[in-house]
């Protein structure tokens, strides 16, 4: 059996996210299991790659990655918490297949947003860079001292979709602007700054983590 792992979610919205899923489990068909809603957070990605890479053509394709991150967030938040709530849980398959999806919908969206007109490629790159390191460092922490990290600065999942949304309703409004440095944009600067944000914070929290290690075990 995999040594339990224990979940560390302290992201602003994730007590009220919490009982509105756990009210939205109780009422969920008998039909629909986590793997159908694993699946649909995955379409969700997939609509948010599409809205993004079609912008180039009509500013009105990003609606559909509005709802994408909709989609995307129901079937992520919901396919663990159905598991959860029906005790149907499978710990090493889930854990699998769960974030192997989470990384490519993470793919899928930031690649998206690079193919857009409103971000270069190489910035959203460096977004994705960031963002990587991060669940390395999840995943890692899982391993070592057992704790699945899931929130940082108060952040998580949801708080950062809701961010995305806020930036797309921006690009909807403004359209690509002027350039503001150079060849970038002022979206460029926010994905690059967000990006650049996601390593420095992943070089900390590898530090911390390294000195708590070497702490506990040199207690041993």
């Amino acid at each position: 059996m995999p040594t339990p792992i224990i979940r560390v979610q302290r992201n602003l919205l994730a007590a009220s996210e919490r009982r509105f899923l756990t009210w939205l489990c109780g009422r969920m068909p008998a039909w629909i299991t986590p793997d159908m809603l694993t699946a649909t957070g995955l379409a969700g990605a997939v609509c948010v790659f599409i809205g993004y890479a079609a912008s180039g053509k009509d500013n009105d394709w990003l609606w559909l990655a509005l709802v994408g991150y909709l989609i995307h967030w129901f079937g992520d938040s919901m396919d663990g918490s159905l598991a959860r709530f029906r005790r149907i849980e499978r710990p090493s398959f889930g854990y699998f297949i769960d974030h192997s999806c989470d990384g490519l919908a993470t793919l899928l969206i930031l690649g998206g947003l690079g193919l857009s007109p409103f971000v270069r490629l190489d910035v959203a790159l460096l977004a994705l860079a960031g963002y990587l390191l991060l669940s390395i460092h999840a995943f890692l922490c899982a391993r070592v001292v057992s704790e699945l990290r899931l929130s940082h600065l108060g952040a998580g999942p949801t708080e950062l979709r809701l961010v995305l949304m806020a930036f797309t309703l921006a690009m909807l409004i403004m359209g690509t602007g002027p350039g503001v440095v150079d060849q970038f944009s002022i979206y460029d600067l926010v994905v690059g700054t967000a990006g650049l944000a996601l390593v420095v914070l992943f070089i900390v929290q590898t530090v911390l983590t390294a000195r708590h290690i070497a702490l506990e075990e040199g207690k041993g």
